[in-house]
């Protein structure tokens, strides 16, 4: 079987290593960091099955488009990909299909005071989400008020996100331990992969400073059994499932779910079309078998194989440049990448990175490696994750130094 992947990302090139087991892979666009990267459009790729990574091609109608030239495609079409493009459209229809989630309100650019009053009725942690993309970056929690009412100016005014912003929706702040599930639906049921991953947003120690596409992850999380997980499908995937077949909506590809775990059971938080970055990294090496066939069949709509994980823990650890989120610095010379991957049980996948006139390896992004340990525990884990990250080095990187600290707590 031959699958063309689409994306450039971190993600994308786990994505590859993992299909690679079983199938041949390109990746496109890709970069100068994952094998089998080529210069071809999606379109002009032939293959048996494309893979589509990230969210604004899923929202923006790829899948669509591929489908519509005969193409078997996994990944939703523009009418499924709104779970992630609107969190408006989200959280309307997993209230339709009575699934346990926070409070909320939409408002638009011209609703600025009716957004700040409907604010005061809310406790802290306030929250404030940008309705459209805004690559992990659109969402606001905090315990300061005024901070809060500042951004809903900023957002629906288009200064913050432009126009992605100038709609956001106002939550109830939930207070708990976040959870993240990754399913494999295709269009008539979801099939959960059996596993959560807790991932680590904040872009400094102790969940300090801005929010970002994700600073690292770790999976399994031990508080998590087989009885959350069910439970956490039966109230949420499965419904929404149902409710996105009532509504005529054919949903090929993955759906994550984030959960807040509250003292009155999981709430849903969100949904994203495709998988989460660096949660891919924690799970997708662990799956066991075959995972181009099982794709391939939720893509031609009947996905029969079950879903198997090993008993491996991984921690990943997200290498930023300088500046990010906000403005990240490009082009600075990467070191020790080899030294990372001769550490055993340690992998390097290349999330924003080029070459320069030279050949060698720079810096392209604000997530630029990820680095994760794979052990029998996850103690084991994090020590390769972190060895193998301090191999790493360039001008101003970042990480944090607290991923997976927590797990012995839980």
């Amino acid at each position: 079987m031959k699958v063309c992947v689409v994306g450039s990302g971190g993600r994308e090139h786990v994505f590859a290593t993992t299909l690679a087991r079983t199938a041949e892979v390109v990746v496109t666009p890709g970069s100068p960091g994952i094998e089998g990267s080529i210069s071809q459009e999606a379109l002009e790729v032939e293959a048996d099955l494309y893979v589509i990574g990230p969210e604004a091609q899923l929202v923006h109608g790829l899948a669509d488009e591929l489908r519509n030239n005969n193409k078997l495609v996994f990944g939703p079409g523009a009418d499924g990909a709104k779970l992630e493009g609107s969190k408006k459209w989200m959280k309307d229809l997993v209230e339709n299909a009575g699934v346990p989630t926070a409070r909320f309100e939409s408002f638009n650019e011209n609703q600025i005071e009716e957004a700040i009053l409907f604010l005061s009725t809310m406790s802290s942690p306030y929250v404030v989400k940008t309705d459209g993309l805004a690559a992990g970056k659109g969402v606001l929690v905090t315990e300061d008020y005024q901070l809060a009412v500042a951004d809903i100016k900023n957002k629906l005014s288009g200064k913050s996100f432009g126009l992605a912003g100038q709609r956001v929706v106002i939550e109830e702040g939930l207070t708990g331990r976040e959870v993240s599930l990754f399913a494999v639906c295709d269009g008539k049921k979801a099939t959960l992969i059996p596993t959560a991953a807790q991932d680590h947003k904040r872009l400094l120690d102790l969940d300090n400073g801005p929010n970002t596409g994700g600073m690292g992850c770790y999976s399994p999380i031990p508080s998590i059994d087989s009885a959350n997980l069910a439970q956490m499908m039966e109230i949420a995937i499965h419904p929404t499932m149902d409710e996105l077949i009532n509504s005529g909506i054919d949903y090929r590809g993955f759906l994550y779910a984030g959960f807040m775990i509250t003292a009155d059971g999981p709430k849903l938080l969100e949904y994203n079309v495709r998988f989460g970055d660096p949660e891919a990294q924690a799970i997708l090496p662990r799956i066991e078998g075959d995972l181009a066939e099982i794709l391939l069949q939720a893509a031609e709509g009947d996905l029969r194989q079950e879903i198997n994980i090993s008993s491996d823990s991984i921690v990943t650890v997200v290498c930023s440049a300088d500046g990010y989120p906000i403005s990240p610095r490009k082009g600075d010379l990467i070191y020790g990448i080899e030294a990372a991957r001769a550490i055993e049980g340690a992998t390097v996948h290349f999330a924003g990175v080029d070459l320069d006139s030279d050949g060698k390896l720079i810096t392209s992004g604000g997530r630029i490696l990820n680095v994760s340990g794979c052990g029998p525990d996850l103690h084991t884990a994090r020590q390769i994750a972190y060895s193998a990250a301090e191999c790493i080095s360039w001008e101003g990187m970042h990480m944090r130094w607290d991923i997976a600290s927590d797990f012995k707590f839980v």
